[in-house]
Parts: C-alpha cells; sequence; structure tokens
C-alpha cells in the first residue's frame, strides 16, 4: 500500500495557494466561490484605501479588496493580469486581488506552524499559521479575520 498524498485524507484540508508579489499565500479553498480575471471596477467615495471599489457579480455588487494593500505589502501594479479570488465569509461575498493563483495543495493540521509572535504588530492576525517546504514557504491566511477587521474598517468610516 502506498501514500497517495495527493488524495484528501481524513483530518487533512485543501488550501489554495497564490502569490502576491513574489510572496506565497494560501486559503481555504472551501471559501473559495470562484476565480476571475481582471474587471474593472466602480470606485466608491469614501473607501477604505485597500478597497478598489466594487464589481457586479451577476447581480450581487461585491467589494474588490487589493489584498496586498490590506496585507500592508507593495500594492499590485498591473491590474490587467492579476486575477480576483471571489470568496464567500459567512454572509458576505468579496473579491481578493492577487498576483496569480498558484495551485491547490492537500495539508494535515501539523503541517502548519504557528506564526511566531511579534509583540503589536495586528497584521500577522491575519495570518492562521506558515506552511515551510522544501521549495517555499506559504503563510495561511485566515480570511474571516481579514474580512472582519475589512468590515470594521468599513463601518468605522
Amino acid at each position: 500500500m502506498t501514500d497517495d498524498r495527493t488524495d484528501l485524507q481524513p483530518g487533512k484540508s485543501e488550501l489554495i495557494t497564490f502569490s502576491i508579489g513574489d510572496q506565497d499565500f494560501c486559503m481555504d479553498i472551501m471559501a473559495v466561490r470562484e476565480i476571475r480575471g481582471w474587471t474593472g471596477v466602480t470606485m466608491l467615495p469614501h473607501s477604505p484605501p485597500d478597497v478598489m471599489g466594487v464589481m457586479n457579480l451577476r447581480g450581487a455588487v461585491v467589494p474588490i479588496v487589493d489584498l496586498a494593500a490590506r496585507l500592508g505589502l507593495e500594492r499590485c501594479r498591473d491590474a490587467g493580469r492579476t486575477v480576483i479570488i471571489v470568496a464567500n465569509i459567512g454572509e458576505q461575498t468579496v473579491g481578493f486581488l492577487v498576483s496569480a493563483v498558484s495551485d491547490i495543495v492537500s495539508i494535515a493540521p501539523d503541517e502548519v506552524q504557528p506564526m511566531p509572535r511579534m509583540d503589536g504588530l495586528d497584521s500577522d492576525s491575519f495570518v492562521k499559521g506558515i506552511i515551510a517546504s522544501q521549495d517555499r514557504t506559504l503563510r495561511v491566511l485566515d480570511i474571516a479575520t481579514l474580512s472582519a477587521s475589512m468590515i470594521a474598517t468599513q463601518v468605522d468610516a
């Protein structure tokens, strides 16, 4: 009997991996509704700086967030070559602008290492953990926390 790591085994979860610039991230694939090519957005007055605007997704108005800006990284420069990961978080649908989607990985909970403690840095609360492999290091995003903080920012504005 061989160990086929590509099959989803009990206790494993699937994550979609993507890049923002030269940084690698991932999120739970169960939250992903679809992946779309770049589409122009309608800008809204008084939006937070990381909210690019909204788009019409089959009749629903969906906010589009520049995930790089939200994470404190350099903004995505070429919107024409980027993609939008449309995710359902609770009752809300949000689009996250990323540089590229890479693949889907199956991981066991013990493969995710906890984030090193860095006192005073709230932006690290968006990262649930780190997956280190031979060829890259993935940060596992907690998109529920990311979206909750985005919603709180919009309410405060």
